[in-house]
């Protein structure tokens, strides 16, 4: 079973060759990584380019001319995918709040499944223990807010860390999805969720960031609460 990771990337060049080292020391033989690079300034995708003749039968990169956002990074690199002989396709951060270790247990999780999740609102998940109050609080909500309003059936709404069988994205109209920022991952959720894709949770430790800096603002955070609401509409007719 070939397996691919779709990670995009922008000023990373701190954790990407760490991560690439991380996921490739892992007991699993047909595991592979995509970087999707949007013409980070601090070097990443000449980083990539090297990691790639590193490990020429596991990695690949796709340079984009610009920032164009997360969600079409991953729509970009899931149609590449599509388009190949990978299995299962894969999305995750390259900052290391999603453990790498966990990547196993998502894999074991789709006996059961067509998506895994890496979850942080699942019993034995959690956020950073350094997180303050005010941010653990804003997390939960936005996930349940999210989960309440799509009626999901999963924890953790937001997050990047899943597995999907080639099979069940291959049901989804892509071309419908417009969310770009971070709500992408709310909208691509809610979207499988209509198309009968079923899901289960493996619980996760969400650690902050140590390398580079978190791509999330309050702008982002708002755009997503008023696009949750507008999903309804989209896909009312699933």
């Amino acid at each position: 079973m070939k397996i691919t990771i779709v990670m995009p990337t922008y000023n990373e060049a701190e954790n990407l060759p760490q991560m690439a080292e991380a996921l490739f020391s892992l007991p699993i033989d047909d595991l592979h990584l995509l970087v999707i690079d949007d013409n980070s300034r601090d070097g990443t995708g000449k980083i990539a380019d090297d990691l790639v003749k590193k490990f020429p039968d596991r990695m690949a990169v796709i340079h984009r001319e610009g920032k164009l956002g997360l969600g079409t990074a991953y729509i970009r690199g899931f149609r590449h995918l599509l388009a190949g002989d990978t299995d299962v396709i894969g999305q995750m951060d390259a900052d290391f709040s999603h453990p790498p270790e966990k990547v196993g247990e998502l894999i074991a999780a789709l006996d059961d499944c067509d998506m895994s999740v890496g979850s942080r609102y699942v019993a034995g998940g959690s956020v950073d223990r350094d997180w303050p109050i005010w941010r653990k609080g804003l997390s939960a909500f936005a996930n349940f807010y999210a989960r309440t309003i799509l009626r999901l059936p999963v924890g953790d709404t937001t997050g990047a860390f899943r597995l999907i069988k080639r099979e069940a994205l291959q049901k989804l109209p892509l071309e419908r999805i417009r969310s770009n920022g971070y709500v992408f991952q709310v909208e691509l959720l809610h979207l499988a969720n209509k198309m009968g894709v079923t899901f289960k949770e493996v619980p996760i430790y969400f650690k902050d960031r140590e390398l580079g800096t978190s791509k999330m603002s309050f702008k982002i955070q708002v755009e997503a609460a008023f696009r949750v609401w507008s999903l309804l509409w989209q896909y009312r007719d699933l």
